[in-house]
Formats: structure tokens, sequence, C-alpha cells
């Protein structure tokens, strides 16, 4: 096998989501297969998924479905995200540590065309003018055009020192999670694994198994360890034995 032949595990993910640790992990597990991460949109994940441009990608989920057919396809949640309020730092309603949709009703709000959360019940007033992306509405913010709903987050990706952000506790969530093509391979189910927490030595690992014991080596141990628990053959273990006798 030539160089450009080695296998390569290419990884998509979304705004906001941070793989470094599974990275990490692969580089530690997988030094034989290079990982590359590429950033892709929500909306261009399935497309990509589906022609085999990437093995996997870390999106939001069902969202990323909305925007394509990824063929045969696996999808596992990873963890749901908080959904916040984006507002200007000197906005009434930064007054509470949380706010409800209730208490979002009097205002108006910016909805990117990239939308990464999808709210059925919209809050407020909907703003005529819609951002290309959540970048661009986190602009209309700060210039006190309108709000914004997202996952933390991408409210923590666009952290601007003249924005604060706020959690709705009653807002409609979001999950990340992980889409690749059916079937699983190999460097597919590995990965899986590591995001799971599997261990390297599991039984679906790639480590070898131990190799099984003789009798002679059974015995040896059962030996050792009976030794270690001062069960040894042939001595005593009556309470008293060994001390010397009083004359």
């Amino acid at each position: 096998m030539t160089p450009g032949d080695a296998p390569t595990f290419r990884l998509a993910y979304v705004p906001g989501v941070t793989p470094n640790k599974w990275v990490r992990i692969w580089a530690e597990r997988r030094p034989d297969v290079p990982l590359d991460l590429v950033p892709l949109a929500v909306a261009d994940c399935t497309e990509a998924v589906g022609q085999g441009n990437v093995q996997m990608a870390i999106t939001r989920i069902p969202d990323a479905l909305h925007h394509g057919d990824p063929g045969a396809h696996h999808v596992i949640e990873l963890y749901v995200e908080t959904t916040v309020v984006v507002l200007p730092k000197d906005h009434l309603l930064t007054a509470g540590d949380e706010l409800t949709m209730d208490d979002l009703g009097g205002e108006q709000f910016l909805w990117p065309l990239d939308e990464p959360l999808a709210v059925p019940h919209r809050p407020g007033a909907e703003i005529d003018h819609r951002p290309e992306t959540v970048g661009d509405a986190i602009e209309l913010v700060a210039a006190g055009i309108g709000l914004l709903l997202v996952p933390q987050s991408l409210a923590r990706l666009h952290h601007r020192k003249d924005l604060v952000y706020r959690p709705v506790t009653d807002a409609p969530t979001g999950a990340v999670g992980l889409l690749w093509p059916q079937p699983t391979d190999e460097l597919a189910d590995e990965f899986v694994g590591i995001v799971r927490g599997r261990k390297s030595t599991s039984s679906r690992g790639r480590s070898e198994p131990a190799p099984k014991r003789s009798a002679k080596e059974k015995a040896a141990a059962k030996r050792a360890a009976r030794e270690a628990a001062g069960k040894i053959p042939g001595k005593s273990t009556r309470k008293g034995a060994g001390r010397p006798r009083r004359h």
C-alpha cells in the first residue's frame, strides 16, 4: 500500500461542537489512521455523508436530516443543548438569571436562514429580514435590531463583550449527535466506541484478547493466590498457630 492509499477518517463537525477530546483519544488508539476534521454547516452534513465525502458527521439532529437525504444511515444522540436568548448587555431582561418563553413575548426576534433550532411556536414578533447565518444575526443583535434564540454552544462561539445570553428554561431544545452511513465500517465503529466511552480493551475494541492459560499456568496462579491470602497448603490456619509456647 502506498502512502496515498493509506486510510484516513474524515469527520465533519458543525459550529459550536468541540470534538477535541474524542480526536485526542482517536490519535492515541489509531495512530495508523489520520483523522481529518472537516468544518461544515448543518445543512451540508447529509450531502457530505451521503456522497462519501466524510465518513461521519457530528451535527445537530434532527435538523441536519431536514436538509437532504444521506441514504441508508445511522444516527445516535450524544447530548441535548441548552437553549439561550442572546441580547444586548444593557437589556432589561438581563436582570434575570433564567427566562421563560412568556418573558420573551414582547420582544422582536431574528431567525437566521441557517436556523440551528426548531421553534414551532416562536415568541414575540418576527423581524422581516432574515440574516444568512447565526454570526450575521449576532451582529444585528449587537446593533439593537432584535434578540436571538440559539443553542448555548453557538452563543459561546460568537461571544461579544456587548452581548450576554440567558437560559430559556421552557424553550425547545436541540441535540448534537453522530450521523454516518450504513453499513457501519470498522473506523466508524471505532469512533462510536470512543464517544460512548468504550475502553480500548473492550470486546469490540481492536486489542487482541488475552491468550488462554494452560492448566499448569492456572494451577500456579491459584497457588500464588492462596499463598498471598495466607492459605498455604500444609500449614495450620488455626488461631494462634505459629506462636511460641509459654513455659
